[in-house]
């Protein structure tokens, strides 16, 4: 699925309205629900864990009094460092004091009270993911303690249009942190641009930042749709319109019903559109039946707006809506991800993530 995030300078306009053309207010089948979340405040605080070893770290080795035996040693893919004669150590998930502890007991085989110096000279295995509209994106090791602030500017800052210029290119109320599959409900814009440091999260290992364009203006549909993709937004893309350039519904076959538990058919009476920030977004649950058979007017999109076609019926408009964003989220992540580790512009994944029974 080509789905990169660049959701653009959103429309500031509130609440979802019908397509061009149409006089009525907004359709009554629509429910706008606006539903945000703090950070806990347990995201603020650095983790008290030590540095654990794992494959890629490089330490650096010597016995006390012989500087000859300083010498460094990577760990394996195995999770073991291989020093002097001693056979493959296993220090995978160790911190560097256990790992002394260990080099020490091994050598006390051969040589008497060894004392032995343990540091780490270059992290392999714990690293943050700094993608989009930086000045410098890449994927930065994680050594010690770091705050989102931190890892902004250690990825050169969001860019501008240049020297002087007030326009900033990043579109930061699309921006987010991603950890374990989860969006954390952080606003980039009010910690930018208000200093509100209750945004400042502490990172961890593997947390995925992205700060998408604020030049692009796309819709994206995903879910049960033939095509989930983003679509170029004009002033007259509509509902029925983003759905049917995503090549429409899917309606599934006997066997994959059967088999894979499915529904028969989308369920086009719930469609979803989510608007506004990632951090505060309003969900609006669109009967597409209604209009698609003249009951209810068409409704007009937004730059930035995502259409999420179930399989399955919802239980709460909170979870419907936290699923639909966290499987955007995750789905741009995969994508950006892929390209910053080498491969082909046109290779991506596609995400569908049913609804029902959560």
């Amino acid at each position: 699925m080509l789905l990169a995030l660049a959701a653009g300078c959103a429309s500031q306009r509130s609440g979802f309205g019908p397509a061009p053309g149409n006089s009525s207010a907004v359709p009554a089948n629509v429910q706008a629900t606006p539903l945000a979340d703090q950070p806990n405040p347990e995201l603020l605080k650095p983790a008290n864990k030590p540095f654990t070893l794992g494959p890629g770290d490089v330490i650096e080795i010597e016995i006390l009094g012989n500087p000859a035996s300083r010498a460094f040693a990577a760990v394996g893919l195995d999770g073991k460092i291989y020093y002097q004669l001693l056979p493959g150590l296993d220090v995978w998930g160790l911190t560097l004091a256990q790992t002394r502890e260990s080099v020490e007991r091994e050598l006390g085989r051969y040589l008497n009270a060894p004392q032995v110096d343990v540091g780490l000279r270059a992290v392999g295995s714990k690293y943050v993911w700094l993608l989009g509209r930086l000045n410098k994106p890449g994927i930065y090791p994680l050594s010690g303690p770091m705050t989102l602030l931190e890892a902004l500017a250690l990825g050169g800052g969001t860019s501008s249009a240049g020297i002087g210029s007030t326009e900033d290119l990043a579109d930061l109320r699309h921006s987010f942190v991603m950890r374990q599959g989860q969006i954390l409900p952080v606003d980039f814009h009010r910690l930018l641009h208000e200093g509100d440091m209750s945004q400042n999260v502490q990172l961890q290992a593997d947390d995925f930042i992205y700060v998408p364009s604020a030049l692009a203006h796309e819709v994206y549909v995903m879910g049960s749709v033939h095509s989930p993709q983003a679509v170029v937004y004009t002033e007259q893309l509509t509902l029925v319109s983003a759905i049917s350039a995503a090549n429409g519904p899917v309606k599934y076959d006997y066997l994959s019903t059967y088999y894979q538990g499915r529904s028969p058919d989308a369920d086009m009476a719930h469609v979803a559109i989510v608007r506004g920030s990632l951090t505060q977004p309003q969900l609006a649950v669109v009967d597409y039946n209604a209009i698609v058979k003249g009951r209810a007017p068409d409704v007009r999109l937004e730059p930035g707006d995502i259409v999420y076609v179930p399989d399955s019926p919802f239980r709460t408009l909170k979870t419907y809506m936290n699923m639909v964003v966290n499987a955007f989220v995750t789905t741009v992540a995969a994508n950006e991800g892929i390209r910053a580790g080498g491969a082909p512009p046109t290779t991506t994944v596609g995400v569908t993530v049913p609804v029902g029974g959560r």
